[in-house]
């Protein structure tokens, strides 16, 4: 047997034996193994710079530690984080549908629900003090931004983790998410289908995967259309106003739009008002494809086309994952709804 170059693992056991170690993480975080388990099972408080430490060497060891016997016994609950703040989380109805779908299985699999909203990083050691400390069997995080050291770390305490959406780098966490670059393009090929040559887009923010993925399959839309040269790209927050504002620039600096695809339908609700402000007929100016299905699709004027996804089986898929403890991707298939807004 060699020893390990880089305070590591033993070259040469079988894969059961190279299961990284705590003491490993501890050396390639630079720290003693006391500390690492401190930061682990949340016992005490440790600086933010010790924290990133041990969430980096736990990342980059795929370190996840089995859990004690006492700890198996099991709590009763899953607990569902958002990483959202609480204003978007109680207007976008998105979660409550997500929710919907994840009480069910939860309540099929015998346990109780635990919601819990966690966007600032300055939440983040509380956060992990609870998710870590035996209160729950499980966890589902909602929309991480650009950084899943939460979800690894919380899988390397023992506790089971699934994500709704693709994770942002760790591609080895399981995770449920929608064909969301499929749907974008769906809403671009529409609307080139219907005629519209000058096609724009109201993208989400740049720190959220969900609209980096709708975002890249609107440009692979434009590009497999030979709209490339001219894309056009605005951005917003997921919400109304943002949609409304990013609507109101785009008729600025591109007036010749014919065509919009936004990435949600709370923005293209924005988009819609902002239209009826200035005048602009809806299909017959421009035409307008939202991503969602919300019920307040149905509710528009007009009535707006958009690409469905299925949350309420997002989040029941989600929360069946982790109680059996499957592994990979689920990616769900999303559909167009032809409405008369586009």
């Amino acid at each position: 047997m060699r020893a390990p170059e880089d305070g590591g693992l033993p070259v040469g056991e079988p894969a059961q034996a190279r299961r990284p170690t705590l003491a490993a993480v501890a050396r390639r975080a630079g720290v003693s193994t006391a500390t690492a388990s401190r930061v682990l099972n949340r016992s005490a408080g440790v600086s933010g710079q010790v924290l990133i430490k041990v969430e980096r060497a736990v990342r980059e060891l795929g370190y996840v530690r089995q859990r004690a016997p006492s700890a198996q016994r099991g709590s009763g609950a899953v607990c569902v984080v958002v990483f959202d703040d609480m204003v978007h989380y109680q207007a976008d109805s998105f979660y409550g549908r997500l929710l919907v779908g994840a009480e069910r299985a939860v309540v099929r699999g015998g346990r109780e629900l635990v919601v819990l909203t966690a966007l600032r990083r300055s939440q983040r050691a509380s956060l992990l003090r609870f998710l870590c400390g035996g209160h729950v069997d499980g966890v589902v995080m909602v929309g991480m931004r650009e950084d899943d050291g939460p979800a690894r770390l919380v899988r390397a305490a023992g506790v089971p983790v699934s994500c709704v959406g693709r994770p942002p780098t760790a591609a080895d966490l399981p995770y449920v998410d929608a064909d969301n670059r499929g749907g974008a393009v769906a809403a671009v090929r529409h609307l080139v289908a219907a005629g519209r040559t000058a096609p724009a887009t109201i993208a989400g923010p740049k720190d959220m995967i969900v609209a980096t993925d709708r975002l890249a399959g609107f440009q692979q839309a434009m590009a497999d259309n030979g709209f490339a040269a001219r894309e056009t790209v605005f951005r917003g927050d997921f919400t109304a106003a943002s949609g409304e504002h990013a609507m109101l620039r785009l008729l600025e600096r591109s007036p010749d739009t014919d065509a919009v695809f936004v990435a949600s339908d709370l923005m293209a609700l924005g988009a819609l008002r902002a239209l009826r402000r200035r005048g602009i007929r809806v299909p017959e100016d421009i035409a307008v494809v939202g991503f969602d299905d919300d019920a307040l699709a149905r509710r528009t004027a007009p009535p707006l086309t958009t690409v469905r996804q299925p949350v309420e089986e997002m989040g029941a898929l989600a929360v069946a994952g982790l109680l059996t403890g499957e592994t990979g991707a689920r990616i769900v298939p999303t559909t167009l709804v032809v409405r008369e807004s586009a």
